[in-house]
């Protein structure tokens, strides 16, 4: 990340009459404004800058040497997987047969969109155990939100009035406010064994009413539920449904599945596990995958194929109870596209080594941080491991002093704080392209660190333009509004 001078906004670029380009003369019939209905006319021309092609190159290419990407850095950046995007995959999903394709096609037109759709759903159903697919959610919040909603229909269908949905200490955010969005009263359990589900509180907390238990497996602390089985059975004993949350799925690709260790739903996250890019809140895509007595309640369309006379066509077919569409035409299309190729170029045993070599990278540096950092849970990890600088605030110095200040060395800062259930947590999680002297430079910034003084770290990031900013006013009270230097 460069250390620039500050950026002009580009409304300071602006001179009257510059132009990036001219368009030619309109070659058919003009329209009058009259035409239009007023409610659609705006009443003045946008104050839009007015600036040549270099400036505008300059100034978006000068912002985003502002930021760090994974084309530039390293990122340890917990669950949210920020994997390097393989640039042939980027290159595919841009096609123009695929990137340029109208949505409003008839269905006859796009059989060659519609197979690839297909065999996408047919590829997470796979690596999930589970045969009901919609590619429809755009995140996976959303997923969430989505199976939580299939849930409701399939036990209103049922006649059973369920209201709870329980859920670990350690669930990310996202788990609870689907619940309650979805209209369920949300429960939490707050004991654990060894940063796993203490099986006895479970059972004081199932009843009839549960609908639901969502479990992140492996969990937030980069752990696998070893009693995943038990639990399921005594949800399904008691007649509710377990749901699998997928964020963590780059550990156990290929080598376990959701519905063969008791998950009846679960969202994946494309845009992660499968290298789509994304940041700063998109984009996204959650597909979900469900068991086949649930695959009649999500939502639609999805993709379905039929045979006559040897020949093989593909529709978008609405599922008979379905909960309707929780997002437009296919869903996020660039991202499952993506990811397609992705699992084209893999194959089954490529799909495997993902996560073997994601566990042993994030094993690597979990033994070296060890030595300098307290992990409390787990004497081996996952995917992800949650180190803590509970040690380190005893002089002064917080996750937070750490996570600036890895800027300074090249590094993107891991999550922190993250989960609540580890004070002063690092959330840390190599996936699987990163080299060993990549990792061992980062560890060894991080020992670094720890033996910096506290009133320098204090003041970390050094070398970014930007250095300490308010970030809860900035969060609270943004300012969403450019005024230019003369106040106006």
């Amino acid at each position: 990340m460069k250390n620039l001078q500050a950026i002009k906004p580009i409304f300071e670029l602006s001179y009257p009459g510059r132009r990036g380009t001219r368009l030619p003369a309109c070659d058919v019939p003009e329209v009058s404004i009259s035409a239009i209905p007023k409610s659609l006319v705006a009443e003045k021309t946008p104050d839009l800058p007015e600036v040549t092609e270099p400036d505008v190159v300059r100034h978006f290419v000068n912002l985003s040497q502002y930021n760090m990407s994974v084309d530039t850095h390293f990122y340890p950046l917990g669950s949210c997987t920020m994997k390097h995007n393989p640039k042939r995959h980027e290159k595919f999903a841009k096609k123009g047969g695929i990137g340029d394709l109208h949505p409003y096609l008839p269905e006859e037109n796009i059989q060659g969109m519609l197979q690839m759709l297909y065999e996408m759903q047919s590829f997470l159903a796979e690596i999930a155990g589970l045969p009901g697919v919609s590619l429809q959610p755009a995140a996976g919040a959303q997923g969430e939100f989505a199976a939580l909603l299939t849930a409701s229909a399939y036990f209103k269908a049922k006649g059973e009035k369920r209201t709870k949905v329980l859920f670990p200490n350690s669930a990310h955010g996202t788990n609870p406010a689907s619940a309650a969005l979805a209209g369920f009263q949300c429960v939490q359990l707050n004991k654990s064994v060894k940063g796993l589900v203490d099986l006895e509180e479970l059972k004081s907390l199932v009843d009839e009413h549960t609908a639901v238990f969502m479990i992140t497996n492996p969990n937030t602390l980069g752990l696998f539920e070893e009693n995943i089985e038990e639990i399921a059975k005594i949800i399904h004993d008691a007649g509710g449904l377990v749901y699998i949350d997928g964020a963590n799925m780059n550990a156990i690709l290929g080598k376990t599945r959701p519905g063969d260790f008791g998950g009846d739903m679960m969202h994946y996250n494309v845009h992660k596990t499968f290298t789509g890019p994304h940041g700063g809140g998109g984009p996204g895509s959650g597909p979900i995958a469900v068991r086949d007595f649930l695959a009649p309640f999500l939502p639609g369309p999805i993709v379905t194929k039929s045979e006559k006379d040897g020949q093989t066509t593909y529709h978008l077919s609405t599922p008979e109870h379905s909960i309707g569409r929780v997002r437009s035409f296919f869903g996020n299309l660039g991202i499952l596209m993506r990811g397609y190729f992705y699992l084209r170029t893999l194959g089954p045993d490529g799909v495997r080594e993902v996560s073997e070599q994601a566990v042993l990278n994030a094993n690597y540096i979990k033994a070296k941080v060890s030595k300098f950092l307290p992990v409390p849970h787990g004497k081996h990890c996952m995917h992800e491991f949650v180190a803590s600088a509970s040690e380190l605030k005893k002089r002064g110095i917080s996750a937070m002093d750490v996570a600036k200040r890895l800027l300074d060395y090249g590094f993107h800062a891991p999550t922190v704080y993250f989960p609540l259930v580890v004070p002063e947590a690092l959330m840390i999680e190599p996936t699987e392209t990163e080299s060993k002297e990549t990792m061992d430079a980062f560890i060894t910034a991080l020992e670094t660190i720890c033996g910096e003084e506290p009133a320098f770290l204090k003041q970390a990031p050094h070398s970014t333009t930007v250095s300490r900013p308010d970030e809860v006013s900035a969060a609270r009270t943004p300012v969403t509004q450019y005024c230019s230097p003369c106040g106006t």
